[in-house]
């Protein structure tokens, strides 16, 4: 472990100091984002607390690329990330959790990756979402849908697409890995994206096998399920996910929103009986007030439904300030309501913000958050 660490260390100097062969390149990157926040109901109980990756998931990363003549380039990434508060490896405590992946590139033809990687909805849809500008408390109480990049896909294949006059797609496909059982645990996914000046607008789909059998939750997918609004569905058969999303640019002003329906199948071997379907709406406004200071506000409607009858309301406002190119300080406000049940036994949904917050004890929940971010 200690030589590994060793061997890490110096590749990293390696790249943060420039060291690159002729046509070659290694790059060190990474983003440091810390915070203090303040929830009205955690678990049944107010909260301050520091907080990691408010804004943007904590990660470093070295990423390269070597020129192989014609257009054509070999691609890498391995990107690990961590909390900012007590140093801990995060996506269960992987090495390099956020991303890891290799690949090929062709400035006419496209690009081709394998390995642990963002879903294209990720890529091409959060960008027009409002969590694509300020963070996590403008999607979907407790990421349901994936809006907000809570799960990476394994043993993944991507293809990106040049921009045809704005225009863009990606498609990607997840071996299972299930011997004896080809389709368990698979996933395929495709989105598209369009820009035109003021216009961006960008739709996809998702598909996620939840396993089969005694396989089930095994899936090249992390999960999914971790918060009450969507826990009682573990045992899904599938998931899957349509998005829509876009923009229009105003001068200063930023008008957008998207919508995301959600299913979580059933079969013989899922504890619930009837798909569970989860349909969000949500709007936000962006104004750059100046250079240096950008604010945001937004209003994201989420309503389920198969087993349960519940609805979410929740708001949010967010301000961030540039200090330089690198470091900027932020700050966000955001509450919810739960009404109706989270299951077919009846439980009363309980509020979550977006990605930002755990459960709360009960139907309302309020958080306020300020914060630093340094990106290197």
């Amino acid at each position: 472990m200690k030589k590994t660490a060793l061997a890490m260390l110096s590749l990293a100097m390696l790249g943060a100091t420039g060291v690159a062969h002729a046509q070659n390149s290694v790059t060190l990157y990474g983003i440091i984002d810390t915070g203090l926040t303040y929830v009205s109901n955690d678990g049944g109980k107010k909260s301050i607390s520091m907080s990691s990756g408010n804004e943007s998931g904590n990660r470093w990363g070295l990423k390269g690329s070597e020129d192989l003549g014609g257009g054509l380039k070999t691609i890498f990434t391995v990107e690990s990330g961590f909390n900012s508060t007590n140093g801990k490896l995060g996506q269960g405590s992987r090495l390099f959790g956020r991303q890891a992946f290799v690949g090929l590139s062709s400035d006419k033809w496209g690009t081709v990756t394998a390995g642990r990687q963002y879903d294209p909805l990720v890529d091409l849809v959060q960008p027009v979402q409002g969590d694509g500008f300020l963070g996590g408390v403008f999607i979907s109480p407790g990421d349901i849908d994936n809006a907000d990049n809570s799960a990476r896909v394994n043993n993944s294949i991507k293809y990106t697409s040049p921009s045809w006059s704005g225009l863009q797609f990606e498609t990607m496909y997840s071996l299972g890995g299930v011997a004896g059982a080809l389709g368990s645990g698979q996933s395929y996914a495709a989105a598209a994206a369009y820009s035109n000046g003021p216009v961006n607008l960008a739709a996809g789909y998702y598909h996620m096998s939840n396993g089969s059998g005694t396989n089930r939750g095994t899936t090249t997918w992390d999960s999914l399920f971790n918060s009450s609004v969507n826990a009682a569905y573990s045992t899904a058969a599938s998931i899957n996910n349509a998005r829509i999303g876009g923009n229009y640019v105003f001068g200063a002003v930023t008008l957008g929103g998207y919508y995301s329906y959600a299913e979580y199948t059933a079969d013989a071997s899922s504890t619930f009986k009837k798909a569970e379907k989860y349909n969000t709406g949500s709007v936000y406004a962006v104004w750059q007030v100046s250079a240096p200071l950008q604010t945001e506000i937004g209003y994201v409607y989420l309503k389920s439904s198969g087993n349960s009858s519940a609805k979410y309301n929740q708001f949010a406002v967010a301000a961030d300030y540039s200090l330089s190119k690198r470091t900027d300080v932020y700050a966000w406000a955001a509450y919810t309501t739960a009404s109706g049940t989270q299951d077919s036994s009846g439980t009363a949904a309980v509020a979550v913000i977006g990605s930002a917050t755990g459960d709360s004890g009960s139907s309302k929940q309020a958080t306020v958050t300020v914060g630093i971010r340094h990106k290197f």
